[in-house]
């Protein structure tokens, strides 16, 4: 197996699948994560970075939120096949399809973290994108695309402690920071995340503090 036109390939499948996407889970997203979680690979010792790249291109391909479908299996019962097509192993298209199970943000109460390292380091990479100036446009894409207000200050922020709960709940933009963008930072696995996590985090919780103080008139 030639490992580089296997990648090569897989971007082309992601630019297939998610070109032009607008909730903010589209192509480049996929591109932000793998060259992230790369960044993150060089520093933890023990990473497949082939495992690593495969699973930050392809994480979203089928991912709920863009299909629209309540299968979450669909991406990694799909991925796992077009791997198996293009001559991975067995056993790496299998890693790739747990880390795609896994990585996916489920509720404030519901534990997830990866089994594996290369989990840990894309789901990192990928909650590193939620963050930030691209994660306020992200969250704002995806609020405009679910249909979601931008704000009421008479519905306040939930818990959700079960996925169901995290599915069923349909909130303004502004609770989705509170009920999932602000606590990413410490539910980073690895040290070098940590570390980016920090500014990222003070950034966004700088926009939404500035976005409530306007929408109060204060400034």
């Amino acid at each position: 197996m030639d490992k580089n036109s296997v990648l090569r390939k897989a971007e082309a499948y992601l630019e297939s699948k998610s070109r032009g996407e607008s909730t903010g889970h589209d192509y480049w997203h996929a591109i932000r994560v793998r060259n992230m979680a790369m960044r993150i690979a060089a520093k933890e010792r023990g990473a497949d970075k082939f495992i690593v790249q495969l699973a930050a291109l392809l994480h979203d391909v089928y991912d709920y939120k863009i299909n629209g479908k309540s299968d979450h299996e669909l991406g990694p019962r799909k991925v796992n096949a077009w791997l198996l097509r293009q001559g991975v192993g067995r056993r790496s298209a299998d890693s790739v399809s747990q880390i795609i199970r896994e990585i996916s943000f489920k509720g404030a109460g519901v534990k997830t973290v990866p089994t594996m390292l290369e989990g840990k380091i894309v789901q990192d990479a990928d909650r590193l994108d939620a963050l930030g100036a691209i994660g306020i446009g992200r969250t704002f894409a995806t609020g405009a695309r679910l249909g979601r207000e931008l704000y009421d200050p008479g519905v306040k922020p939930a818990r959700h402690n079960t996925f169901a709960q995290y599915m069923k709940r349909r909130s303004h933009t502004i609770n989705h920071f509170y009920e999932k963008i602000f606590l990413l930072k410490g539910l980073m696995n690895t040290k070098t995340a940590k570390e980016i996590a920090k500014g990222r985090h003070e950034y966004t919780k700088e926009f939404v503090d500035r976005f409530l103080a306007e929408w109060d008139g204060e400034i």
